[in-house]
């Protein structure tokens, strides 16, 4: 069996209302996969299951979260594995973990997406690349930023944004 740390790229159903986590554990067990758990209200479920290729288990869980909610929602996968790794590598550990977030990548961005963002970012604010995983310290409120307008599915590709405390919660929750 694998430990697998999914992360939902939106947890809003429609107008006024979220996915409620019980129905995505609820949905995860119905997939056939063990002892699903998530991190409060984040969109992230850690699971266990077969050792498969990850876009195959992506591609089951999307259909399943259209099937079941009737709204396509991005999901990206890593092994229990490449999460304790993706922590591990947090270039801004002594940064405030509500500021610091990292946009984790169903593929890996290169160095041109990081110049180029790199050009957008106001002056205080850090950016690295791990793994092809987007950090940055905002060294603020993220949400008072305009580089948020620039990280999206259309613009970097299919990831999703989450900030250090939570990165770090999933994996405290995987020992």
């Amino acid at each position: 069996m694998t430990t697998y740390v999914a992360l939902l790229h939106s947890i809003v159903l429609g107008p006024g209302k979220r996915l409620v986590m019980t129905d995505l554990k609820a949905m995860a067990a119905e997939l056939g996969f063990g002892d699903p758990r998530t991190w409060v209200a984040t969109g992230n479920l850690i699971f266990e299951g077969d050792d498969a290729p990850l876009p195959a288990i992506e591609s089951r869980l999307e259909a399943a979260f259209r099937a079941r909610f009737g709204k396509h929602v991005d999901i990206i996968l890593r092994t229990a594995q490449d999460w304790r790794r993706l922590t591990a590598q947090n270039p801004f550990p002594h940064g405030n973990g509500a500021d610091v977030g990292i946009r984790v990548m169903r593929k890996p961005l290169g160095q041109d997406a990081l110049s180029m963002l790199g050009g957008l970012a106001a002056p205080g604010l850090a950016l690295a690349l791990a793994d092809g995983d987007l950090w940055i310290d905002f060294s603020a409120k993220p949400s008072e930023t305009k580089l948020l307008s620039h990280l999206t599915t259309k613009k970097l590709g299919v990831g999703t944004l989450r900030n250090a405390n939570t990165v770090n919660a999933l994996a405290a929750m995987l020992n």
